[in-house]
């Protein structure tokens, strides 16, 4: 029996976007939802999580955002757009990620609906998860009290 490629491609990108949503991040996946949810982080923080199915997502990246969700200041609101799957969604949030070229993985950070830290695709590829989880939680520190 054959299998559709986006069958195959939500088959595959499963885990990938478990190892996210079973942290409590919850996955935007609508350019409508992307702005409900800058709309609603000008009251707080907002943790916005560039998902992807590269290596240095799976080994450092999502890894990273679990350590630093460990941490005793949080944002307030933690989401998730996943490249390469809900482009429409993707190319909403990058939006709000101007200067910065598209990257994914990426991982910023908002505070009051502006972008207050932003780690890009480079930032993550040659550091380990706990080097990032440190990067984070520095930023949380510093903009989510």
């Amino acid at each position: 029996m054959a299998m559709s490629f986006d069958s195959y491609m939500k088959d595959m990108v499963k885990p990938m976007r478990e190892d996210l949503t079973r942290l409590g991040i919850t996955e935007l996946l609508t350019p409508e939802q992307v702005e409900e949810a800058i709309e609603k982080s000008k009251d707080g923080t907002m943790l916005l999580v560039v998902n992807s199915v590269c290596g240095c997502a799976a080994g450092q990246c999502r890894p990273g955002v679990a350590k630093a969700l460990q941490n005793d200041t949080l944002p307030t609101y933690t989401y998730t757009v996943f490249a390469g799957q809900e482009k429409d969604a993707t190319a909403k949030a990058r939006e709000y990620l101007a200067p910065y070229p598209p990257s994914s993985p990426s991982i910023a950070l908002f505070k009051n609906g502006e972008l207050a830290h932003f780690i890009q695709r480079h930032q993550i590829e040659d550091r380990s998860a706990d080097m990032i989880a440190g990067d984070l939680i520095s930023a949380f520190n510093e903009f989510c009290k």
